[in-house]
Order: C-alpha cells, then structure tokens, then sequence
C-alpha cells in the first residue's frame, strides 16, 4: 500500500479470515516499523488461546503493495484476455455510471437474467444477505451463486434430505472430548483446520478411537488409530460394508432406528451384497478392518461422524454423505452427549453464506426460493411484491455454462476468484473472455480480474464490521479493526451504490452492517437458519450464539436434534445407497486419478496467502504426490517433473513421492493460477442433487518430463 496502516481506535480484536474456525485474533503495530501481527485471543470460546500459522500471518496480505486503491477500467485493447489489460484509474462515479449504464443495456437487449452474480463463501453474513438481495430486488435477476457451491453443496443436500435442515454440525465441537469412538472421512483437519486438533487431542487422551478415511497419509491421519487408505470413489461401497456388519450382527439401536428414523428396510436391501468380503475385493480394505471398525463404532457409548470434502467433492458426493449420516442414525449416535454427525465447512464463512441468499435457490433463513410462503415473507420484509422476485437460477459451474449458452451476458463477481475454483478452468477462462460486462470487485487483480472491465476495490476483514457463522452454527460478530486505505469502500457500500445507480436506493438505505443485520433477523424469522432472536448486543456480551435462535429470550441451539428432526413427522430419512460410477473412470490411455486438495498454508485460490511472505514460502509452487509404484513405473529422477494430462489439458509439476497414498492416485494442491491451476485438468461434471463439481477424481495419465 501506499499509505501508512491507520488501526481503528474501535477494536483491535478480530477473527482469522481463513478457515471455518474463525479463531479470535488480536491485531497489533509496531509503531517503529508500521508491522502489523497477530496474536490469539483467550475470550473466544471455539479455539481458545491459539492461532495456526495463518492466523499468526493473517493480517499481511491486507497491507500488501498490491492492494487496489481506487476503482480501475480496463483499456479496450484488440484483444480482452489476461494478456491484454491495461487499466486507466478513474473516479467512483464515472465506474458507477459506466457499470450501470452497461447493465440497463444488456438488460434492455436481452432481459433481466443477462446478467448474473457470483459470491463468495468469506463473505459476512450481512454482505452475503445485501448480495442475494441486490440481485433480485436492484438487477430482477434469477442468476445468482457463489464459490461455497464447490464447497458444502453436497453436505447440505445430503441434511436437508436425512435431517429435514442444513447446519453443518449437529453439536459443538466441546462434544468431541466426549466421543469414544470418531470417523473422519475426507478431512484433513491438521491441515485445513489446525485449531480444532486440540479437540481430538483431548478425545484421544480420553482414550476414543479415531478412524481416518482418505486416499492419503496426512498429518490427521498420523494420530488415527486406524487409517482406511480409500481410493476416491470408494465411500459409498465401504461404508455399506459397515452398515451390513452392523445391521447384520444385530449392533444397531433398534429402538432409536424405530422410534426416530424411516427407510431402513430399504438400506438393509441395498447393503446386503456389500459384505466385509465382497467390499474388500472392491476396495482392497482387508475385510477384518471393515469388521474392527463397524463393530468399535457401533458398540461405543459415545461416536462422533465428521466429514469433509474428500468424499463430498464427487458426482455421487450426496449420497456419500448420505451414508455417512446412515451410520449416525443406526446406532443412534447423535442428539445426545458425545455424539453427533457434522459436515467440517471449509470457508471462513461457508456456513452463513449459504443460509441468507447467495444461493440459486435460496432465500433468507434458508428459505427456498420456490415455496410461495417464502417468498411472501421475504418480499414483505424488502417491500415489494412476491411476483417481483425472480424464480431459482443455476449452480455456480452452470453460470458459466450459461455464458457459453448465451443466456448471460454480464457478472458481478464479489469476494471469489472463479477461475482458479472452478473446474476444467481453461472453459472458464474463455466464458469470461466472452462475457460483454465483467466487473469485479476485490482487493487484488486476481486472476478472474485479469478479464474483467471493471475492477472495484473492496475491504479487507480488518476493515468490515460484520457478522460470521462457523462450522458449528456459532453466529459471532467480527469487529473493525483498521480504517479503510485509499478510495476503497465497504462491500455494503459498493452494492448500496450500485442499486442506487439502479434506481433502486430505496430498497438500499442503511447507515451501518448492524442495520443491514437487524434486517437479515426480520427475513430469517420462522425459517430453518432463524436468526431472529440474535442481536449485535448480544453476541458482543455472550461471544456467540448458536441458530436457530428464534427469540431474544432463546438461548441458542448448540445441540441439534435432541428432540427429533426436522421433517413434518419429526424422524430422520436413512436412505439406501446403491454405489455409482465416476464420471470419468479410469482406463487405458487415463490409469490413474487425479485428486485435490489443500495445504496448511494455504487458503483457497490462493488470492490472500500468496501474498503472503511467511506462508508463501513454505509452500511457493505445487507439489505433485505420487506413489512409488507410478515412480518408477515412468521412471521419475531426481530433478524430473511430472506431467499430468487429463482430457482437457495438460500441466506439468514438481514432485513428492510417498507411500503414503493410494497407489492408483495422484494428489495436486489447487491454490495457484495460470500454468500451476490443477483445475485445469479436473472435469465439470456435477452432482445431480447438489450441483457440486467432481474435484476429486478425474482419469489422467502421468510422463516423466526430463529435468
């Protein structure tokens, strides 16, 4: 930056930008240097008195020389790719008027759905309601999605379908030390949510048995008495194995399953080919394993199931976790103490992000978009007729797809960089190119912003007051810590000054997030994520509540489910899951599968951490892990590089062969951009239930490139 950091003289406590933990920060500076570092906070009660190294290096990138500091138009070159960007700096209300002048023409020309808006899962729960709001109310647009699609999609399908409502985690993450038996499938949580170790530490010492599920050793699978090393795709067959050792050696809770449950008739029929045997020549797990696990599970007083995007991630990714979820309710282990079932988010606020808006299909307290009840309510609350809000749109990959169909024509990308997320990026890539508006609004020219026309700059976290949920439903508020640098604004301030430029002020007119907050309670009221008995008062005084908080008396919700679901007969769903296919399996030309995946020092699109010296440089390039096997079958040296080619490209990348992964897969990282984006190569079909794309396998084939 090119201006002295300026601390508020508000707060200098905050929350970790990164992870769904959202650990409590102190933020300080050296009044000789003008550093800017962090230290954790003891008075916020999820990960009390600790930080990881992104939270220790959280404050870095938002006092980087590369922030934007005054809106930016791109010079209109022969050609509108990355290659191609020249901007000229200009003034808030020539962008304004130019960006809505652009949109009433589109609109004019092709309708209201031309143009489509993209959030992000980091987003505060107020920017994220203004977001949802903005496109339906100021642009009458269907087309709105965001970034925690490819995130929590599937998860949240799969609880809407068992549990009749979608929060991540059924309890607190206190529970845990309770357990005495924890599943981790697909979730690295040393890496992606280093704070919330201490919680199965303490399980451990409690003398609980973890089972970790993943293709690979990671640094959680080191303290897991048991390591199922899975090839991706295998979820739903294992788990059947599981599920017909205990509903055939009679371990389930019978009780439980038929005072609280429907359809286990049909799951009994689904797993009764899936023995320990048959699994085992399906998987390679030795079926004594299969039979340790399902028995230790089920005969423990207490069991914890948690999943993450490992096994989310894929075509099949809602019936995987629906699976997971079977294991929860046959034995009875959730609603009470010690037990439960949870779905790790993975954004710093992938949680909240979806329960107020940016979703295609969703209104405010998780209200659908399609039920007329909804949709009266929600209208009431803005001030306009239901018929003026517009039906469901499309998932976030299918937004692009729509581009390609020509049915968009402008986007609004807020807080999300898609072209480094998305799957098969380089497709991508060319819908951006095509767009005839592209605005983005960030604090970086990333990647996606190399397209764009526009680039507006955004605040950091230290700079926004607002409101955050994590993963386990704790609703807390985040503090302004530091004072806006140059000409950037607010996110509420940039979507209130486009709907005024809209003509559609009237709808906008708050003076602080609290306003725009005490609105969100109001359209949340009566929903599943009621949010209406929480204020900003009380969640300073009591460091969180929990939703569903549906007065000012109520105490929150820590535990789900204790008395009953949330269907109308007040039971859960166990479904039946007969396994399917990928969508590309392996072959011949393409033997192997590519999988993705995070590093502890990193965060997404790499947008903020790459930018970031202290983590950067541990982690400053992707590293390719393979298998000895594949090692020395294309004969890999020292200095080598390996090349992975899928059906939609090519890329090549360093190495780390180790043992400690399914020999058949090959695992990338996907923070980076450019010629190091692993989404290159991943493929853009999506679950049919949840639209998630599948990021964890794709087939490739794997060269040795000579160093």
């Amino acid at each position: 930056m090119k201006e002295a950091t300026t601390l508020s003289k508000l707060s200098n406590e905050t929350h970790c930008c990164f992870c769904s933990m959202q650990c409590g920060v102190e933020i300080s500076k050296d009044e000789n240097t003008g550093k800017l570092s962090s230290k954790p906070r003891q008075d916020f009660p999820v990960a009390t008195g600790r930080l990881c190294q992104k939270g220790f290096n959280v404050a870095e990138h938002a006092v980087h020389p590369d922030r934007l500091m005054y809106p930016l138009q791109r010079s209109y070159l022969e050609q509108k790719g990355p290659l191609a960007v020249e901007w000229n700096r200009t003034d808030w209300n020539s962008a304004y008027a130019d960006i809505t002048g652009r949109i009433k023409q589109l609109q004019r020309t092709y309708g209201d759905d031309a143009l489509a808006v993209y959030g992000g899962g980091s987003l505060t729960n107020e920017v994220s309601y203004l977001l949802g709001k903005f496109t339906r109310v100021a642009l009458h647009s269907k087309f709105i999605d965001y970034n925690g699609r490819y995130c929590m999609s599937s998860a949240a399908a799969a609880a809407n379908k068992a549990f009749g409502i979608d929060r991540g985690m059924s309890m607190p993450l206190s529970e845990l030390p309770h357990a005495r038996y924890i599943i981790l499938a697909g979730a690295n949580v040393a890496e992606c949510q280093p704070t919330m170790m201490p919680y199965l530490m303490e399980a451990k010492k409690n003398k609980a048995t973890i089972v970790t599920i993943d293709p690979r050793q990671t640094m959680t699978s080191k303290i897991s008495d048991i390591h199922v090393r899975l090839q991706p795709g295998f979820d739903s067959v294992f788990i059947n194995g599981l599920l017909h050792v205990i509903l055939n050696e009679n371990l389930g809770n019978l009780a439980y399953i038929n005072q609280k449950t429907t359809g286990i008739d049909e799951l009994r029929e689904a797993v009764e080919p899936y023995t320990p045997e048959y699994v085992e020549q399906l998987t390679g797990v030795m079926c004594a394993v299969t039979r340790t696990i399902a028995r230790g599970y089920a005969r423990a007083e207490t069991g914890i199931v948690l999943t993450a995007r490992g096994l989310e991630q894929q075509i099949n990714g809602v019936e995987n976790t629906l699976n997971y979820i079977n294991l929860s309710l046959v034995t009875g282990k959730i609603g009470r103490k010690g037990c439960g079932y949870g779905a790790i988010t993975g954004q710093a606020n992938g949680q909240g992000g979806r329960e107020h808006g940016q979703k295609a299909d969703q209104l405010p307290g998780y209200r659908m978009i399609d039920d007329p009840a909804a949709r009266a309510h929600v209208a009431g609350v803005w001030g306009i007729s239901p018929d003026e809000l517009p039906g469901k749109g499309v998932s976030a990959f299918e937004l692009f797809q729509k581009i390609d169909q020509g049915e968009i024509r402008g986007m609004i990308v807020l807080g999300s960089n898609p072209l480094v997320s998305s799957p098969d990026n380089q497709f991508v890539a060319q819908m951006l190119e095509k767009l005839d508006l592209l605005v983005v609004v960030d604090m970086f020219e990333t990647e996606t912003a190399k397209y764009a026309d526009w680039i507006l700059p955004s605040s950091s976290f230290l700079e926004a007051e607002g409101t955050l949920t994590n993963l386990e439903g704790r609703v807390f508020h985040r503090a302004q810590v530091m004072d806006l640098p140059g000409e950037c604004k607010l996110d509420i301030t940039i979507i209130k000054e486009l709907a005024e430029h809209l003509g559609k002020g009237g709808y906008f007119q708050y003076e602080s997030a609290e306003e725009v907050f005490a609105e969100l309670t109001r359209a949340s009221a009566g929903g599943k994520a009621d949010y209406s008995g929480i204020t900003y008062d009380r969640l300073k005084l009591e460091k969180g509540v929990f939703w569903p908080c549906p007065t000012i008396n109520h105490p929150g919700t820590p535990y789900m489910f204790k008395d009953g679901f949330h269907h109308t007969d007040g039971k859960a769903r166990i479904h039946g899951i007969t396994p399917k296919m990928p969508a590309e399996p392996i072959n011949r030309e393409y033997p192997y599968i590519l999988t993705t995946g995070r590093l502890a020092n990193h965060y997404l699109s790499g947008a903020q951490t790459r930018r970031t010296e202290g983590l950067n440089r541990k982690a400053p390039v992707p590293i390719a892990e393979v298998h000895p096997i594949i090692a020395q079958k294309i004969g890999l040296k020292l200095g080598d590089q390996i090349r992975l080619t899928s059906r939609r490209g090519s890329l090549s990348f360093h190495f780390k062969i180790t043992e400690g992964i399914h020999p058949t897969t090959i695992f990338v990282p996907f923070h980076w951009g450019d010629e190091l984006s692993i989404n290159r190569l991943t493929i853009g079909a999506i679950d049919p239930t949840s639209r998630m794309p599948e990021f964890k396998l794709c087939a490739v084939k794997v060269e040795r490139v000579e160093g």
